[in-house]
């Protein structure tokens, strides 16, 4: 069987017109996702269905052909595994035990391995049930990103309360983010060996770090799973997307040593050309240009395609689709995309 289109991507082929699939597409924009997702009863129940999370994998690709199936769950799993008392509250997001320093050296991660076994469940059922041409991404967050939610115990606007406990107690900081990146790791690991094609690492939070922490925090930790992952799994293909990184993105590939880089929707096509000259991109229109459709998404997709559409191109969202996106407007992305002239 030939190579899937987007895994032929990572390896740097040009592929026009490009593999396309959106962040978060399993969501809430779907009433069949709606459906399901009311029959699970919570969110992490969903997550850990393996019957359930593999009916809304699935629901966007028999829905609208997308080239790629991203596995559904939380990048919140992991600390979930560490026993952080993880919930999700409506209308408010996650919460957990925020955790103190002291706390950190008495971590365990043993019971990783038995609690995150129906994700992996999850995977190889969907390697089964895929059509053969689509690609199957695994993911999780990245341990910077991990950590925020950790340390505050929810999200915040920019993730203070991780930053003051880095600069107050750097070896407890260093010492979460390496036994994050070590289970992190282990979890893409299985993915992998489960079926994935490949993994995405989600570091939502990269763009509130000054350029020390980002080397420290998003660079480092990511570098060490990357390492990880493709000693135990030779030739993986990993795509980093690191939100909000601006100019730091210009080093971050290199370093990590990731196949891909994500893009969010603030990154100039000029520096994405750059990036692009050593492997592919991945992004990076507007969702909201996707919820406005028309000429605004008409104008957005035409300038990615123009810009990024000769090299190695994964097209895709700058940050996951909202529930507000109208169904008509994905099928109007996704014309214009495979009608597009190279």
């Amino acid at each position: 069987m030939q190579k899937r289109k987007l895994v032929r991507v990572l390896e740097g082929e040009s592929v026009f017109p490009p593999p396309v699939w959106l962040m978060r597409q399993a969501g809430r924009y779907l009433p069949e996702y709606r459906a399901t997702r009311e029959k699970a009863g919570g969110f992490l129940d969903l997550c850990y269905n393996p019957d359930l999370a593999t009916e809304v994998t699935l629901q966007p690709i028999r829905r609208f052909g997308f080239d790629a199936a991203i596995l559904f769950s939380d990048i919140l799993v992991i600390p979930d595994a560490l026993d952080r008392g993880l919930h999700f509250v409506q209308g408010e997001g996650p919460k957990l035990t925020p955790i103190r320093p002291d706390e950190i050296a008495a971590l365990d991660p043993s019971r990783g391995e038995t609690h995150l076994a129906p994700v992996i469940a999850t995977v190889g059922r969907l390697r089964e049930e895929l059509p053969d041409e689509t690609t199957l991404i695994g993911f999780c967050g990245a341990p910077w990103t991990v950590a925020t939610y950790m340390i505050a115990g929810h999200g915040t606007p920019d993730q203070a309360p991780a930053r003051l406990f880095a600069y107050r107690n750097p070896a407890e900081m260093e010492t979460l983010l390496y036994l994050l990146a070590e289970m992190s790791a282990d979890y893409l690991i299985r993915q992998l060996q489960a079926g994935a094609d490949c993994v995405q690492i989600f570091d939502s939070w990269a763009g509130v770090l000054d350029e020390a922490s980002f080397e420290a925090y998003a660079v480092r930790p990511v570098a060490r799973m990357v390492e990880k992952v493709r000693a135990a799994v030779p030739g993986a293909k990993i795509i980093g997307f690191a939100k909000g990184a601006g100019t730091l993105l210009n080093t971050y590939r290199e370093k990590t040593g990731v196949d891909a880089v994500g893009l969010d929707w603030s990154v100039p096509v000029s520096q994405a050309k750059e990036l692009q000259k050593a492997g592919a991109v991945q992004g990076n229109l507007d969702p909201l240009r996707l919820i406005a459709g028309g000429k605004a998404l008409e104008d957005g997709v035409d300038r990615i395609l123009e810009n990024l559409g000769n090299g190695p191109l994964i097209f895709n969202l700058g940050h996951g689709i909202t529930p507000e996106a109208p169904i008509a407007h994905v099928e109007a992305l996704l014309n214009r995309i495979r009608t597009a002239k190279p």
